[in-house]
């Protein structure tokens, strides 16, 4: 069967079923899938105000911003600690744009992640515009409460108290009892129902300051987007933390610490990138459950977002199963791929041998992929992970003009031609290159060309044009023979 080419519809090469799937996870995650620049519209504007959600845990804050983005963006679960890091979330409401807070819940007086985790709560808190205090009414104000609300006086932001779980008009006596806080009107709001929401966030922007007006020259497109994908507990967040040059996400022994990804803006090599943290990939992700099923579906849609994937593994181990699906699925994805591994201050000579081996055994199908040794603990080569980026990028986006192109192939046809099958030997008519971002290739051939050989033409048309980093797609359209006119 002939594979299926669309080079102009706009469904790309979806298949109507695949597309109407797709279409469907994009709008329950806040993913624009026919987005060309997703940074066009922040390109044109300078810094918008921040509002902070902040609380105890488990009263229900990222719900709210849920609510407040409209769409499944945040992850979700009825049990306390699910958010650890501070996720920031480009929001609008009433005409005005303005950038939202997520965080994990505050406690005091904690240890190990859950300090990590009131730490960036309290980050937050200093570095936002406004805060929205989410309490739960249901339970009234409690000790943590209290605590917070001394942590807000001392970082002397306006603060709307938003009292949370009010669904309905018997609970709002519940509500009122949260003016003992000294923090002004409690705003009764349900964010599981939407249920008061709008007067919340009306009094939000009234705290906030105006949005800049917007700036024209920006270069189009915004900073490039780099997703850390890995196994849990490679060191993704550490990575990012590293190249940050601050703790901004939370780092833990624990596996599986990161939830949400977390983008960060960050200058390196002169330039400036956005970074994505994302959860690790586990095994079996049809087989989890919870916060875990959703931080895998995250970070799927992260890396249909970004453009380059870094794919980290842990060079102290042997090379896994699950390593090698996850630079599948980046290669699926169509992103442009590095691979860094790391922890390679660890090794030792003879680990480092069996390493060698292991890539030459193991990840013999992306000889093409980007290669950088690193240390997100020490930073050690840190400084190679952007001229790694920049080429699988040049490559990603490499088009090859079709004069040159037909040049090409019929220079492999003259010299290496199709092997003759059933008496009848298939050869490439003309080609052209459909599209970039990865590089799609449309080959119309006289019959079937065979998997072997499109590998054959693919690895010519590395040695000739490049490519490194991306993967490329080569489709094959078999022109028909059309019987004479009697």
């Amino acid at each position: 069967m002939n594979d299926q080419i669309h080079t102009g519809d706009e469904h790309g090469e979806l298949g109507d079923a695949e597309y109407a799937e797709f279409m469907e996870l994009a709008a329950q995650e806040c993913f624009d899938p026919e987005e060309v620049e997703s940074d066009i519209a922040a390109a044109g504007h300078g810094p918008l105000p921040v509002l902070a959600v902040v609380g105890r845990p488990n009263v229900g804050k990222s719900t709210l911003v849920n609510r407040i983005l409209g769409c499944r963006e945040a992850v979700v679960e009825d049990r306390p600690g699910v958010t650890r890091d501070r996720v920031t979330y480009e929001a609008e409401w009433a005409g005005r744009r303005f950038k939202v807070v997520d965080t994990g819940g505050w406690e005091q007086d904690v240890l190990g992640i859950d300090a990590s985790v009131a730490a960036q709560a309290e980050f937050a808190m200093e570095a936002a515009d406004a805060v929205v205090f989410v309490v739960d009414s249901s339970v009234g104000a409690t000790d943590t409460d209290e605590a917070v609300v001394k942590l807000l006086r001392r970082a002397g932001k306006p603060v709307v108290l938003c009292a949370n779980k009010v669904d309905g008009p018997s609970a709002e006596a519940d509500a009122a009892a949260l003016w003992s806080l000294g923090l002004g009107e409690p705003y009764p709001v349900s964010a599981l129902h939407g249920r008061g929401t709008g007067d919340m966030l009306d009094a939000a922007l009234d705290a906030l300051p105006e949005a800049p007006a917007q700036t024209f020259g920006t270069a189009v497109g915004g900073p490039r987007r780099v997703a850390l994908i890995g196994r849990p507990n490679v060191g993704k967040s550490s990575l990012l933390n590293k190249v940050a040059g601050e703790e901004r996400v939370v780092v833990n022994e624990q596996a599986g610490t990161t939830r949400d990804p977390v983008d960060e803006l960050i200058e390196l090599g002169g330039k400036t990138w956005k970074f994505v943290d994302t959860a690790g990939i586990r095994r079996r992700v049809h087989l989890q459950e919870g916060a875990d099923y959703y931080a895998s579906l995250r970070t799927a849609v992260a890396l249909e977002k970004a453009e380059v994937a870094v794919v980290l593994i842990d060079a102290s181990e042997s090379i896994s199963v699950q390593d090698q699906r996850i630079i599948t699925m980046a290669v699926e994805a169509g992103r442009a791929l590095v691979i860094a591994y790391n922890k390679w201050d660890t090794l030792d000579e003879e680990r480092r041998y069996y390493l060698e081996r292991e890539i030459e055994r193991d990840l013999v199908q992306i000889p093409w992929a980007q290669r950088v040794n690193v240390s997100a603990r020490t930073g050690r080569h840190m400084e190679k992970l952007v001229p790694a980026i920049e080429t699988a990028i040049a490559g990603w986006e490499t088009r090859v003009p079709t004069g040159r192109l037909n040049a090409f192939l019929g220079e492999i046809v003259a010299s290496h031609p199709h092997p003759i099958r059933g008496g009848k030997q298939p050869r490439i008519l003309f080609g052209t290159q459909a599209g970039i971002k990865p590089p799609r290739f449309v080959l119309f051939a006289s019959g079937f060309l065979e998997a072997g050989y499109r590998r054959f033409v693919e690895r010519r048309l590395r040695e000739e044009f490049g490519f490194d980093g991306t993967p490329i797609h080569i489709s094959v359209r078999v022109r028909e023979k059309r019987g004479r006119k009697k």
